[in-house]
């Protein structure tokens, strides 16, 4: 009996099962830095960006950019001097032009590159493996937001950085490729800007929500209501309201809608200004994400592509082509490029085999 008699002073608490890592991955607590690059299960695109590409406008912005350079091709090339000016003498291309991770495809790999420098200013890919002559023969993309640089606090970053950590261990810097964009990432640039766009999001849910007009509810006689029986007279209602299409009520209540049209409920006016607000901090044309910008239009398609590469898209292509042409990660005097003219043209939509073809009919004509 002196086992019941004892007082319990607290609960029992069984220790935490240990669960086992996911098949194939070699995770443990100790495993940080090298040993978890690749191990996809733990990668992050973070909190902030998650945040910011909510809103439409700026997913239509990310998307319009990211097509433009996931779609265009990869040339490398070397510079003469022809007695007048730089020639440029296209060459045979490394192995990883045209596959940079051998695990993905470069219309992803060079879409998040992307996503990376306009969400956070910089990217990263990690050297898998190298060539004979010691240079790159295979990378792999490190999400931006999984990496500290403990040399550099940011937002701004103005060198490639010496001490890298990713997942909690130190990277060996000489393996990184680092992406600095000239554009500061948005998350870090006007955090208030996004933060509203959400708040306006938000409260156009809300009442977007309500099956029925705003209205107040007006008590005309008898005993007076105290405030949690007028809430609880105006749930009550409001609930009816949502499952039935007609209302009932006694002679001392009665139901006043508010003058509220549906362009002012859903705050269009201040959806639209707040677009074109998003549109100016993604650094495109605000007709490009659909915002009305009245007498502004473009002509043709081809204008439309010239204001996103101009506008938009150039400054971030330019980052990831010369960062591919310094020398730790081509020869010197050998340079990375895009195929912009492809693109401005229209002909990289029709594709290289529609471009092979056309080429061969021409020749045989």
């Amino acid at each position: 009996m002196a086992i019941f008699s004892r007082g319990i002073k607290k609960a029992a608490i069984s220790p935490p099962v240990n669960k086992a890592a996911a098949a194939g991955n070699n995770y443990n607590g100790n495993n940080a830095g090298l040993p978890m690059i690749g191990s996809y299960f733990s990668y992050i695109e973070g909190d902030a960006r998650n945040r910011a590409i909510s809103c439409a406008t700026v997913s239509r912005a990310r998307d319009l950019m990211a097509s433009v350079i996931g779609c265009m091709n990869l040339r490398m090339y070397n510079e003469i001097w022809n007695g007048n000016e730089m020639e440029k003498l296209p060459i045979a291309p490394r192995t990883w032009l045209r596959r940079i991770d051998p695990q993905s495809t470069n219309v992803f790999t060079l879409s998040f590159l992307f996503d990376d420098l306009f969400f956070y200013g910089r990217a990263f890919l990690y050297v898998t493996s190298r060539t004979a002559d010691g240079y790159p023969a295979s990378f792999t993309r490190l999400p931006a937001a999984m990496v500290q640089t403990l040399d550099q606090a940011g937002p701004v970053w103005f060198a490639p950085s010496k001490q890298i950590v990713f997942q909690g261990g130190e990277l060996d810097p000489a393996n990184v490729v680092q992406f600095l964009s000239p554009i500061q990432g948005i998350v870090y640039m006007s955090t208030q800007t996004v933060a509203t766009a959400l708040k306006l999001e938000a409260a156009r849910y809300r009442n977007a929500s309500s099956a029925i007009p705003a209205g107040v509810l007006k008590a005309t006689g008898g005993e007076p209501l105290g405030a949690q029986e007028l809430a609880d007279l105006a749930a009550s209602f409001d609930a009816a309201r949502m499952t039935n299409q007609t209302a009932a009520l006694n002679e001392f209540v009665t139901y006043h809608e508010t003058a509220t049209s549906p362009d002012k409920m859903l705050l269009i006016a201040a959806a639209e200004f707040q677009a074109m607000e998003l549109a100016r901090l993604c650094n495109i044309p605000p007709y490009l994400a659909g915002v009305s910008v009245g007498s502004y239009s473009y002509q043709s398609s081809a204008e439309a592509r010239m204001d996103l590469w101009t506008f938009g898209v150039r400054a971030y292509a330019d980052c990831i082509a010369q960062t591919l042409s310094m020398n730790n990660v081509l020869p010197n005097g050998v340079f990375v490029e895009f195929d912009v003219q492809q693109y401005l043209t229209g002909e990289y939509a029709m594709g290289d085999y529609d471009n092979t073809n056309e080429t061969q009919q021409t020749q045989n004509v």
